[in-house]
């Protein structure tokens, strides 16, 4: 299966120019905060592709009550099939449709997070060609201002935004600066909200409790994620949470008293140590007693 960002990479569209107005929210209502647990749609990809129905009511039965949503059928498709097993969807990811057509998405679904999956290499992509994302102080710069663009558009759809972290935006810019700090320090914080995907801070070299303690109220949202040893510099082979190098405990303290709201477990491949529903148990049972 290729991996998330090839996923993204591939799919990612340029959405129309035209403002969508606020609609009528979906039937989908976000599960309330305290102690949910969630998993992203993207993990479970193929089976759910292979079996809609039957994943999304094996992920209910593991224990999970939400999902963040990726769009690969229609919004409705999965609203209704979300509704069928019982599964509340209080956030999605846009790159795969552009953000109009997200927005859109988003109403249908019912969600109240509207967020991007890997904001540079969408603004690369809305440049044409085959731009790649670069991740410089200036960048960070454009990056940001693009983001609370997105968080006007989205409050005015009666979404809020929010930005999902790779990586590369732990990357130096200079002056003890990092591409995710100028970000932080330029965006409205009412405007853009944070999804931290604490796996990628960790193969950023940073640490992510120390993002919910220097940022409370901002990130109400969370990737939980673990990565095996890297055999090389830019590969992040993909572990079940506890089996590889990122310890949750401190994580998920540091996290519920931030304010987190929702946890997305998600998993990177390869899955060829368990199938992906597997890992979604094993995940589910190494984190639940740390919500």
């Amino acid at each position: 299966m290729m991996t998330r960002r090839q996923f993204l990479a591939r799919s990612a569209l340029l959405g129309s120019a035209a403002w969508l107005a606020a609609g009528a929210p979906g039937r989908l209502l976000a599960a309330a905060a305290g102690k949910s647990l969630g998993i992203q749609l993207y993990m479970v990809l193929k089976a759910y592709q292979d079996d809609p129905t039957g994943t999304l009511k094996t992920l209910k039965s593991i224990g999970y009550t939400e999902i963040e949503a990726i769009i690969t059928t229609t919004a409705k498709t999965l609203r209704d099939q979300l509704n069928d097993a019982g599964l509340a969807c209080p956030s999605m990811h846009f790159d795969s449709l552009g953000i109009d057509a997200g927005l859109e998405a988003a109403h249908t679904l019912g969600t109240q997070y509207f967020v991007s999956s890997m904001l540079p290499s969408f603004m690369a992509k809305m440049k044409g060609g085959k731009a790649e994302a670069t991740y410089t102080r200036d960048d960070a710069k454009r990056t940001a201002e693009f983001a609370n663009q997105i968080g006007e558009k989205a409050k005015k759809a009666g979404l809020q935004y929010a930005y999902h972290n790779h990586h590369l935006e732990f990357t130096d810019v200079g002056n003890g600066q990092t591409f995710y700090d100028v970000l932080l320090k330029e965006t409205d914080a009412n405007l853009v909200k944070l999804e931290l995907d604490c796996g990628w801070v960790h193969a950023g070299g940073k640490n992510p409790a120390d993002y919910f303690k220097a940022n409370p109220g901002r990130i109400p949202l969370m990737h939980a994620k673990d990565f095996l040893p890297s055999p090389s510099p830019n590969e992040f082979p993909g572990a079940e949470l506890g089996r590889g190098t990122v310890d949750y405990k401190p994580i998920m303290a540091a996290a519920d008293a931030a304010g987190l709201k929702h946890c997305f477990v998600e998993q990177e491949g390869p899955f060829n140590r368990m199938s992906q529903l597997e890992a979604a148990r094993v995940d589910y049972a190494y984190l639940r007693p740390l919500r």
